[in-house]
């Protein structure tokens, strides 16, 4: 009977080992079931937060795109602008440069004119110096052809020797204004001789004998013959007289034109045309009509043409640079 009897505590023990141990397991079980709850509320509400924090992420990163795109349009916008003020600059650059061509090209034509009508050197030198200067400030390498040949034109005009024009026109303007003051021939006048016959006092002289003289010397003052200067010279009338004098102004007013226009052959003529006239209608005892003879002597000497260098090659240097640059814009 003891057997039994221990078998039954035995078997009470291990079922309430048992019990216990449902126990305990059950409550490790629920404290784990807690544990499980609160860890998946703690979470949830993470994930609720992080949901939260991507939606603000989310609005946020649209925002940050919506305001990328506006920064994409206004950076596409400043780069256009910039590629149209690009354009523009060297468009405005290269219509300086034609400008710039077109007014040196002008002032090389201006000195190419000076030069073969006029033959005025020292103008087209000033116009060629011109023209250097500025292709000087232009300071760029496409032009060192163009200076090379305008410098070597330069150096040929410089030594040309140079007309005085402006001091040969100054000395004709100057006879000119002298014309009328010049005595002519025909007005000279001879000193009247002196009394040969011996002096008397009044009071001695009877009275019929000074009546006769009174007499006498009115007559002579009506009629008086004398010398009028050259054999050749001719008596005028007042009206030719003047005329004379305008067509000898005339003669020098045409050689100063011939002067101007480098006419030797002409200013030589109406040089000497202005010289034999006075010459022969001016009386050239008179020291005024005989400095006036010396100028003209002086002035028909002076050498007024010269054999000027043309510039020719100067300007098709011009016309060659500016051709490819008008090309597109025909």
């Amino acid at each position: 009977m003891a057997v039994p009897a221990l078998a039954l505590i035995l078997a009470l023990a291990s079922a309430g080992f048992s019990v216990y141990q449902w126990y305990q397991d059950r409550g490790a079980d629920a404290s784990l079931r807690g544990e499980l709850a609160r860890r998946l509320a703690d979470m949830e509400a993470r994930n609720r937060e992080a949901g939260t924090r991507a939606a603000q992420t989310a609005a946020a990163l649209r925002d940050a795109e919506v305001k990328l795109g506006m920064l994409e349009n206004r950076l596409a916008e400043s780069q256009n602008q910039q590629a149209v003020l690009e354009t523009l600059q060297q468009e405005f650059a290269r219509s300086r440069d034609e400008w710039s061509l077109a007014d040196i090209e002008q002032s090389v034509l201006l000195a190419s004119q000076q030069l073969q009508v006029a033959g005025n050197v020292r103008a087209a030198l000033i116009g060629l110096e011109g023209a250097e200067s500025r292709l000087q400030r232009m300071d760029q390498p496409r032009y060192a052809t163009l200076r090379k040949v305008l410098a070597r034109d330069i150096e040929k005009l410089k030594a040309l020797p140079l007309v005085d024009v402006q001091g040969i026109s100054v000395r004709i303007d100057d006879l000119i204004s002298k014309i009328d003051k010049l005595q002519l021939a025909m007005d000279a006048r001879v000193r009247p001789e002196a009394d040969k016959s011996p002096s008397a006092s009044a009071a001695e002289i009877p009275a019929w004998e000074r009546m006769l003289r009174e007499a006498w010397n009115e007559m002579r003052q009506l009629v008086r013959v004398q010398r009028s200067g050259p054999v050749d010279a001719m008596l005028l009338a007042p009206e030719q007289a003047f005329f004379l004098r305008e067509n000898q102004k005339l003669r020098l007013l045409s050689a100063r034109v011939a002067l101007l226009v480098r006419d030797e052959k002409g200013y030589q003529t109406d040089i000497q045309a202005a010289i034999d006239a006075l010459e022969r209608h001016y009386d050239m005892r008179d020291s005024s009509v005989g400095a006036a003879a010396e100028t003209l002597r002086k002035l028909k000497s002076a050498r007024i043409r010269l054999e000027v260098p043309d510039i020719a090659e100067t300007l098709e240097a011009l016309r060659t640079l500016r051709l490819p640059r008008a090309k597109p814009r025909a």
